[in-house]
């Protein structure tokens, strides 16, 4: 029986005109934690977008590269990028086998694609996945409303709180901001 491969909390949002995504760094394989700082955000379409990944990462960059094609071939579309890779996904006969969630913003657009066809858009704006991110995701909420801080700084409050919830996510964390 194979191990389950448990992996990252990833947030993004965008807060008083900046957009910001922001990961921990740790891979965990059953009980054991394999890597500390790993990458799991990225700047994408001539750095107009930022994505991060949840799930299984060679899953996942099979997806980054499946949906950055798709920016570069509708010219930077957001949604319509999303609402192919989310289409080809679910019907590919490889793809709907990869096991990983999508957070994708721009500076106009939050959404999550997962491989059942889903695109969920936050009413709030706030993307957040993996399995911190319930934790960074209250944090978050709770900031913005309560807090002067910098969308950049509420990136990193929010991931450090989930740091110390959730034991599959360190406080090494990858931040970007468009």
């Amino acid at each position: 029986m194979s191990e389950i491969i448990r992996a990252t909390t990833v947030l993004g949002l965008t807060y008083n005109g900046k957009t910001v995504i922001g990961s921990d760094g740790q891979l965990t394989v059953g009980q054991t934690i394999m890597k500390h700082k790993a990458k799991k955000v990225r700047k994408l379409c001539n750095d107009t977008v930022l994505a991060g990944f949840a799930g299984a990462a060679a899953d996942a960059f099979t997806l980054f590269a499946k949906f950055e094609d798709n920016l570069e071939k509708y010219r930077g579309n957001l949604e319509r990028a999303a609402v192919e890779l989310a289409k080809e996904w679910r019907t590919d006969k490889y793809l709907r086998h990869l096991e990983a969630l999508l957070a994708v913003l721009n500076k106009e657009k939050s959404l999550i694609i997962s491989g059942t066809g889903e695109i969920i858009e936050p009413d709030d704006g706030i993307l957040a996945i993996g399995s911190g991110g319930s934790y960074a995701l209250a944090a978050a909420r709770m900031l913005m409303c309560h807090s002067s801080l910098s969308a950049t700084e509420i990136v990193e409050k929010s991931l450090q709180a989930a740091a110390e919830i959730c034991v599959y996510t360190n406080s090494i964390l990858t931040i970007e901001e468009l």
